[in-house]
């Protein structure tokens, strides 16, 4: 099969991301849990779009930064599971693993793994980017357009009446440059934007199946997506991922939990990117929020005092997951703002930079995740819970959260309300 992504676009992304490392752009990586071969269409694609626009405005005009827009999107089809099997009714059944792997209908047949499934989210990765691409260079992303990525139905809530407002805001901006002589017609980076796409590296299968090497440089890249992460269950430094992801050229990213050392950090700095490049190697911090601000803080000292380039992100997410009442899975908004403000303070007492959030939300107006301005409670997640896999932050809880991180980007020790 053809690449789905081109060498030059991952060196491209690179450079970008070297640029966060450097403390002088900020990494917005945000997508959907899974992506589903049920729910495949253009409306889907745009809405996902739609939330990451915003969101990047938000960040852009609010921490006064670039912000790299990395998408969980063309390719998160496999999810790890903490368990081989999982009890349906009276079934006891193979785990869900992803479409990549096997289909969520609750039946032994529709359970087993099946490799054809590699092959078909392949081509829906690549109508995917194809759309994507339309999209981003094809005047629906042009900042002008920065009232129109509102949806209808965030646009009458809190959130969307505050983006409303710096929405104007971003107008009157570019009414004043125009006003100035600057020619805002030929500016491109004004009507297009780069938005690149990621996913775990899980199934080695399907990762090795598209290595290519490149033409010109002669270097071998996973041409999956721009960029692949590591997952905090297959990061071994002796492991088939880390072997394998420290053989392409792509940028990549490895989650971090709270069981992480210092040695284990810097083994894998080492291992993945030995040349110090900066823009290579994302560390993601997935600690959860009863374990960010004792175990985050020895593991950036240590690349730290190993003069590893890494761009540090938070993932406030994955360690924030608890059962409700009712059984279902769920995150609280106020956990999931509570480990970014940690991760945030914890890297200015360590003089390194907040690099960026990676964050799984849908456009959809879900009610999964509990809490945000809309308070969604316990007993309203049966409403609308739709996700394949974990809970995700709905339109509005997106936006809010990316006002708040907007506001702690602005504070000189990460803490909110404790400007110098």
């Amino acid at each position: 099969m053809p690449p789905l992504v081109f060498a030059g676009e991952a060196r491209k992304l690179q450079s970008a991301l070297g640029e966060v490392a450097e403390g002088r752009a900020f990494l917005l990586h945000a997508g959907d849990c899974v992506e589903s071969f049920h729910e495949f269409n253009a409306v889907n694609i745009r809405e996902k779009l739609r939330i990451l626009l915003q969101m990047a405005a938000v960040l852009t005009y609010g921490g006064t930064l670039p912000v790299v827009k990395v998408g969980r999107i063309a390719g998160q089809f496999a999810k790890p599971r903490s368990a081989a099997t999982e009890t349906v009714g009276e079934l006891e059944l193979p785990s869900f693993f992803g479409h990549l792997i096997n289909d969520d209908t609750p039946t032994v047949e529709a359970r087993t793994p099946d490799p054809s499934r590699m092959v078909r989210a392949y081509h829906q990765s690549a109508a995917t980017l194809n759309l994507l691409r339309a999209f981003t260079k094809g005047g629906f992303a042009d900042i002008t357009r920065v009232h129109e990525w509102n949806q209808e139905f965030v646009a009458s809530s809190p959130e969307g009446q505050r983006y409303e407002a710096l929405a104007v805001e971003i107008e009157r901006a570019l009414r004043f440059m125009a006003a100035c002589g600057i020619d805002l017609e030929s500016e491109q980076r004004l009507h297009q934007v780069d938005v690149w796409t990621s996913h775990e590296g899980l199934v080695l299968d399907y990762e090795e199946g598209l290595a290519r090497r490149d033409s010109l440089s002669h270097d071998w890249y996973a041409c999956s997506a721009h960029m692949l992460w590591i997952g905090e269950r297959t990061r071994e430094s002796l492991g088939a991922h880390v072997e394998f992801f420290r053989g392409i050229e792509n940028p990549i990213g490895c989650k971090i939990g709270p069981t992480a050392t210092s040695e284990d950090v810097l083994a894998l700095c080492e291992l993945l990117n030995p040349e110090q490049i900066p823009g290579r190697l994302t560390l993601i911090a997935r600690m959860g929020v009863d374990h960010a601000g004792d175990k985050l803080p020895p593991l950036l000292a240590a690349a730290k005092d190993g003069s590893h380039p890494v761009v540090w992100a938070c993932d406030p997410m994955h360690g924030n997951i608890f059962k409700s009442e009712s059984g279902l899975k769920t995150r609280s908004f106020d956990a999931i703002l509570a480990e970014i403000e940690t991760f945030f303070a914890a890297c200015h007492d360590q003089s390194v930079w907040p690099g960026g959030v990676h964050l799984e939300f849908t456009g959809e107006d879900v009610t999964e995740c509990i809490g945000g301005s809309e308070a969604v409670r316990e007993d309203e997640l049966n409403l609308r819970y739709m996700t394949l896999c974990d809970p995700r932050l709905n339109a509005r809880q997106s936006l809010d959260l990316a006002f708040r991180v907007a506001e702690l980007m602005r504070q000189p020790n990460g803490r909110v309300g404790n400007a110098a």
